[in-house]
């Protein structure tokens, strides 16, 4: 991801948050007004639910911005997605989600409405106000042999990487005969760009156009396997400790590269941490859809985001509010994904897709936000 976290291969358990009874719930660390609201919530006895780092406030739909003006089939992908590998809680409306996917807009309105309960999010300790940042799949020209144009490798994990902990550098892996004969037969292909590399690396994964030994070319997808245990460092921020730049945001750092492509090397090697990948074939189906994210379950574009696990399980639908400069978005989610940088009750990060104007998106992106979790009403 371009806030620094990596798409995660594991599923995360997602149990039911605690209900605790509304004269014992605490007040909101937040605003005047949202400490208002939620102690006006608790006196009239709907539920307070909490999580490890979030607590959640039931509201009703009508506090919901832009709630009845979202294109929920859209959305219903995700869901579809979410249910492969549903949260318990989740696990009995599965079957209803899917007979919804050829239903009308207003079938699935109403069947939101009447089996789920907006809970807004808020934290359990003052965070400041909530942020929405963008991720997305870069996608590049690669060559399956070193050549003119094409010389900077993406690795698979070496073997006996567990052997050595941390392992190898970035400047080591580019500097050091044993660190590069230990990857030696481990290319997966080539770029043409060692900052393409990094922004694979950062993002977690990437799809390739490869051209083969026999002149072929063929879509694939590079995934997450392993790093070398190196501290992750931003080379934004690096760049913002030097005093070069004063936007840090990818199209920031573009700006400066191109100005300064004797120090490209150093910036590079600013970041120790080196991202491994595996490969993986990208069906046609498999095409229309983003990465596995923590839940186990492929992204969808403008649909997924990834959460901090403990403030939101896995699985959970989102409705998702956030206005700036960048986007005004107002809509449903699925929570499917997390990352090292997505911290806090009330973070998201918004996967954007793929390819250059999802990547252009991405790189701008970070506004304010406010969520509310869709949980299952009691039967």
């Amino acid at each position: 991801m371009v806030s620094g976290a990596i798409v995660g291969t594991l599923l995360g358990c997602a149990s039911a948050p605690t209900p605790i009874p509304a004269e014992r719930a605490p007040t909101p660390p937040s605003s005047a007004a949202g400490s208002a609201s939620s102690a006006g919530l608790a006196e009239s006895g709907l539920p307070v639910l909490v999580q490890a780092k979030s607590r959640w406030i039931a509201v009703p739909w009508t506090q919901l911005p832009g709630f009845g003006q979202d294109a929920l089939h859209e959305a219903w992908n995700a869901w579809l997605r979410s249910c492969e590998r549903p949260a318990t809680a989740f696990v009995a409306l599965c079957p209803e989600v899917r007979r919804l996917s050829i239903g009308s807009a207003d079938e699935q309105l109403s069947w939101i409405t009447s089996r789920l309960q907006p809970y807004r999010v808020e934290a359990l300790v003052d965070e400041g106000p909530g942020l929405l940042t963008g991720y997305f799949e870069p996608m590049f020209e690669a060559s399956r042999l070193p050549g003119p144009g094409f010389s900077v490798p993406l690795y698979q994990a070496p073997v006996g990487l567990a052997q050595r902990k941390p392992w190898y550098s970035r400047q080591e892996i580019d500097t050091l005969p044993a660190a590069q004969a230990a990857l030696k037969g481990r290319e997966i292909a080539y770029l043409a760009d060692p900052v393409d590399a990094l922004i694979l690396q950062i993002q977690g994964s990437g799809r390739l156009r490869v051209t083969e030994p026999d002149g072929q070319q063929r879509l694939l997808r590079v995934a997450y396997a392993a790093t070398n245990e190196q501290p992750y460092r931003s080379v934004g921020r690096w760049l913002l400790e030097q005093g070069a730049v004063r936007d840090a945001s990818w199209p920031g750092i573009r700006a400066w590269i191109a100005q300064n492509p004797q120090r490209v090397q150093e910036m590079l090697w600013s970041n120790p941490r080196m991202v491994f990948f595996r490969e993986e074939p990208l069906s046609e189906l498999d095409a229309g859809f983003g990465p596995r994210g923590a839940q186990g379950v492929a992204l969808t574009p403008g649909r997924s985001i990834a959460v901090d696990p403990t403030s939101i399980p896995y699985g959970t639908p989102v409705w998702l509010a956030s206005s700036g400069p960048v986007a005004n978005l107002e809509k449903l989610v699925l929570a499917q994904d997390t990352g090292s940088a997505i911290v806090g009750a009330v973070r998201a990060d918004y996967f954007a897709g793929w390819g250059a104007q999802a990547g252009e998106l991405a790189g701008r992106l970070k506004q304010p936000l406010r969520m509310w979790v869709l949980w299952p009403r009691s039967p």
